[in-house]
Order: C-alpha cells, then structure tokens, then sequence
C-alpha cells in the first residue's frame, strides 16, 4: 500500500480509503447490509493497509454508519482514521448540528476523527456560516 503526508496531521493516509455507501446489500435494498460480506471486505482492506475510512448519516438508509461500528470491532477500530459527515441539509440550528453528531456516534458506537460537511452547496455553506458551523465544530473538538 502507498500512503500520502495527510496535511500537517503526523500521519500518513493510505492511497486507498475504504468508502462505505455502496455496500453487498441482500435482495437489492440497499437499506439491509449484507453484513457478513461487508465486514469481510472491511476488514480485508484493513489488513491490506488501508487505514481511512468514510461513511456518512444517508447511506443505506441509514444502515452504514451503525454497520461500520461493527466492522471496526475486534481491535480494528485502532488502525483506522474514521470521516463521517454532518447531514447539512438537515441542520437549521446548533441545536441540530449537535443532535446529528450525537445520534451519529451512537450508531458508530466509537469515537470518530474526521467531520465532513455533506452534500455542501453554495445555498448550505451559506446557512451553515451564518449558524457558525466553524465555531460549532471548535467546541466540539475541544
């Protein structure tokens, strides 16, 4: 596996990052995980170097993030960098941004170390600067 300076971060990210949006579902519903084979894929990745990982609040209707929890268990969780991303347009609020955040650690069932503002447009980042999206994620970082 080739790996890449990640900006100023003392670590090295993994050529190939492992998305979580277009899992093995069961009887094409995209909503119901094929689990065993998934997991198998992840962890197959794991093994093989790559070292990020990314889902988001959406997929599989909103399957992945609770599916990638699993997947990270079993010491597997401490070798990866972990994204999810904020549903932004859900978010009218801090109120929101904080209740999106919390339900979604509870489906990963672990800490996450990246949080990506998803399906951005100019209309959202908009709103979401004037909700102080910037602000809002400092506090939550510290």
């Amino acid at each position: 596996m080739k790996y890449r300076s990640f900006g100023k971060l003392d670590w090295k990210v993994s050529a190939l990052g492992f998305g979580a949006m277009r899992l093995p579902t069961i009887c094409n519903d995209a909503a119901k995980i094929d689990e065993s084979e998934a997991i198998k894929m992840v962890r197959y990745a794991l093994d093989h170097g790559v070292n990020y990982i990314d889902t988001a609040y959406p997929y599989h209707g909103g399957n992945s993030e609770a599916f990638v929890g699993k997947a990270l268990k079993d010491g597997y969780r401490e070798n990866v960098m972990l994204a999810t991303k904020m549903p932004t347009w859900l978010v009218n609020s801090w109120q929101d941004m904080d209740k999106y955040l919390e339900e979604q650690l509870q489906r990963l069932k672990t800490d996450i170390d990246f949080y990506l503002l998803h399906g951005l447009t100019k209309e959202r980042w908009q709103k979401l600067q004037k909700l102080d999206v910037t602000g809002w994620a400092e506090k939550k970082k510290d």
